[in-house]
């Protein structure tokens, strides 16, 4: 007999591991009907039902688990066989995902380095943030700050900690206390930022005006227009400070996350891997060590009271 067409399989598959039409939907980027028909494709074609479906919910009966079996692993299969053909057909480019802040403020600055470095191998930059789908967006290697959970199936390296700050131009310098009656500037990627600093300072929020942007590379950028205060991570805004375009009044603290370099498979099984994480890691220590050595110890909330504080002097 013709087998149906690979994309119901596909369909099926999806549909009978999220056992929801409007999940798969929308892990396929497709809509809900056209998961529903491809489904009933399939069953049509076979002659079995596949779903029991009930009360406008689908449940995966006896056939449609015994196809499962087949097709999760096939498919599975299948997408490690293609990744590591399109990895293997690229072996002098490293494509990296990288959250847009960190690729603009910390990295892209320091690309010439590793370029001069590793003249025979590229870095194809993805701009990302949150969960990633190494198969889907074909990179080799991503940074991510550690606010969600990857899984196990992720091999990851710590590269850094999380300090922030506030900082606006010098004009703004707030009172060391008070922060009232000024613009505090807020981004909606990081939703938390001034309340975690809040929280681990106690500095005095009241009367003080929110303004909104879409991104934290955004709020960044408006603090050094002189809008208001913004929330920074200490390694985005060295340029600045230095330059003395910002200041740091309160200095910086560290919120308790970091920033890790996180892989589909172990980071010895390739060696552009191996060379960027070794790399980066050689540039956050040199970074530390230009800053005047190590950063203060481990305190937060949970663990102290008066949580450590790095005043940057450039």
């Amino acid at each position: 007999m013709n087998l149906p067409p690979l994309a119901s399989f596909r369909f099926f598959t999806v549909a009978a591991k999220t056992q929801s039409f409007v999940k798969a939907a929308e892990q396929l980027h497709v809509t809900h009907g056209a998961v529903s028909r491809q489904v009933r494709l399939l069953e049509d074609a076979i002659g079995v039902e596949l779903f029991d479906r009930r009360n406008r919910a689908i449940f995966l009966n006896q056939a449609g688990q015994l196809l499962l079996n087949v097709t999760a692993p096939l498919f599975d299969q299948l997408e490690d066989v293609v990744y590591r053909l399109q990895r293997e057909g690229r072996e002098d480019v490293l494509v990296l995902s990288c959250e847009p802040t960190i690729a603009m403020k910390w990295l892209i600055p320091r690309l010439p380095a590793f370029h001069e470095a590793h003249p025979n191998l590229q870095i194809q930059l993805l701009a990302a943030g949150g969960p990633i789908d190494f198969a889907r967006s074909g990179a080799d290697l991503a940074i991510r700050r550690d606010d969600f959970h990857w899984g196990n199936s992720v091999h990851s390296v710590k590269i850094c900690e999380e300090w922030i700050g506030p900082v606006c131009t010098p004009p703004n310098t707030p009172d060391k206390k008070r922060l009232d009656k000024l613009s505090l500037l807020h981004s909606k990627t990081r939703p938390m930022a001034w309340d975690n600093w809040l929280r681990l300072t106690g500095v005095d929020l009241s009367g003080s005006i929110k303004v909104d942007y879409e991104h934290f590379y955004l709020s960044i950028q408006a603090a050094t227009s002189g809008l208001g205060v913004g929330m920074a991570s200490l390694f985005m805004v060295q340029a600045e400070l230095e330059s003395g375009q910002l200041v740091a009044p309160y200095g910086f603290i560290r919120d308790g996350s970091t920033y890790c370099l996180l892989s589909p498979k172990a980071f010895d099984e390739s060696s552009k891997c191996n060379i960027f994480k070794s790399w980066i890691t050689e540039q956050l220590d040199h970074y530390i060590e230009l800053m005047g050595g190590e950063l203060p110890p481990t305190a937060n909330s949970t663990s102290s009271p008066h949580p450590a504080v790095f005043s940057y002097r450039p």
